[in-house]
């Protein structure tokens, strides 16, 4: 009898210690807009990984790419109201809601990753100060490589791209739409690959990397390498997620966060050069822009700057006056 009491409070003790390693493990879904083969997704899920391995299971990031658990514009929203704890976003895709998360996409004014990671480094405290105001926290940040016009004609002037569909898929490209005589069509990352296929879209500027994921050749058939600005991913989580973890969990959290901005920034610079060679073995006549269309393109710049800086009053200023100054 003894010995069954025993064995029975040892079975019970397994069962206490079973639940409560349970109930200590947090799950987390982790929305993307992007393929499973792109490189932000391919970061995100090392990401999780590193998190899973430094808490020893505690907690649990589940990434869903390529929209498919909220659509690109939802996932800031979803993490926000807690629907989904973390995502990732195109941060210029929320500019209507604050001008700070357009800076890096002002046309020409950080064009190389050099200079794209001094005006992160400017820009980060604004950033940080707006995604908490929101509920949020910043995790990290990932850039695409340079931004490119890609046509199925030829372009020598900004007058070459009057009346082209041109896909929009934040402020930056809708206004560059208006400016040169395009028609902005929204479409986002996910949905670009139908949009090229069926006409809705003839032209738009983006990075090598997007062209690639979308197969844009099979569509599309000259590349401008016009390297007008170099856009960033956001990565944040819901605060109140994070504030409920243990402090320990959270150090894991952002300590991987660390390392996965070190490692992405390294993986646009690396992958960049190779999706230009994807894009001309599979016959994209890759063009260096004329100094006619650098010209216009320019004075595009220096319109949609000046529009910005309007818009983000004393604080963007002095963003930029700061990055300037570096």
């Amino acid at each position: 009898m003894k010995t069954n009491l025993i064995r029975t409070g040892i079975a019970s003790l397994a069962i206490l210690a079973a639940a409560g390693s349970a109930l200590a493990q947090t799950a987390w879904v982790l929305p993307s807009a992007y393929p499973p083969a792109n490189y932000h997704v391919e970061n995100l899920n090392q990401f999780a990984s590193d998190v899973d391995t430094a808490t020893s299971g505690q907690l649990k990031i589940t990434v869903h790419p390529n929209a498919s658990l909220f659509k690109a514009p939802e996932i800031k929203r979803a993490v926000q109201t807690g629907q989904a704890q973390a995502g990732e976003v195109l941060m210029s895709l929320h500019e209507n809601e604050n001008p700070i998360f357009g800076i890096d996409v002002i046309p020409f004014l950080a064009t190389s990753f050099e200079q794209s990671k001094k005006l992160w480094e400017v820009s980060k405290p604004a950033v940080e100060k707006a995604l908490d105001e929101q509920g949020l926290k910043l995790l990290y940040t990932t850039p695409w490589p340079p931004q490119g016009i890609y046509t199925k004609k030829d372009v020598n002037s900004v007058a070459d791209l009057e009346g082209l569909k041109w896909r929009a898929y934040n402020v930056g490209t809708s206004r560059i739409a208006e400016l040169v005589g395009a028609q902005p069509v929204t479409v986002q990352a996910a949905e670009l690959p139908q949009a090229l296929a069926t006409g809705v879209v003839d032209g738009l500027m983006t990075s090598s990397a997007t062209g690639v994921d979308s197969k844009i050749w099979e569509s599309l058939t000259h590349y401008y390498d016009t390297q007008a600005w170099i856009p960033k991913n956001v990565i944040f989580v819901n605060k109140e997620a994070f504030d409920a973890l243990d402090p320990a969990v959270q150090t894991a959290v952002t300590e991987a966060a660390a390392a996965a901005e070190t490692r992405g920034w390294a993986l646009a610079a690396e992958k960049t050069s190779a999706y230009m060679e994807t894009l001309k073995s599979n016959g994209m006549q890759v063009v260096t822009p004329s100094e006619e269309l650098k010209t216009g393109l320019s004075e595009v710049g220096a319109k949609l700057t000046e529009d910005w800086l309007a818009k983000a009053g004393d604080e963007g200023k002095a963003v930029v006056d700061s990055y300037n100054k570096m």
